[in-house]
């Protein structure tokens, strides 16, 4: 069985992503991925997104947080990335 190696993406996105439909869409973008994780609103107005699974889904959600598809106006996704840890069942909004 050829197993895709995993990773566990980190990134606070800053910019006009409150209010409307980014942790959404977000979620929606991520279940397609099949990752598990979570986007959450961050007190200081930034989303905090984490999100585990296959390498290749996992940069590829990177990616579309900064493309003209994600809803609002994303000024900087401060992203890392590191092992998955296999805390999350799904992906969810918080």
């Amino acid at each position: 069985m050829d197993e895709q190696p995993q990773a566990r993406l980190t990134a606070t996105v800053t910019g006009t992503v409150q209010g409307v439909g980014f942790r959404y869409y977000t979620r929606e973008r991520a279940r397609g991925l099949a990752l598990t994780g979570i986007a959450s609103n961050e007190a200081d107005g930034s989303v905090l997104i984490i999100a585990e699974g296959a390498d290749r889904a996992v940069r590829a959600l990177a990616q579309w947080l900064t493309s003209a598809a994600a809803p609002g106006r994303v000024d900087d996704v401060d992203a890392s990335y590191g092992k998955p840890t296999g805390e999350f069942r799904d992906f969810r909004t918080g």
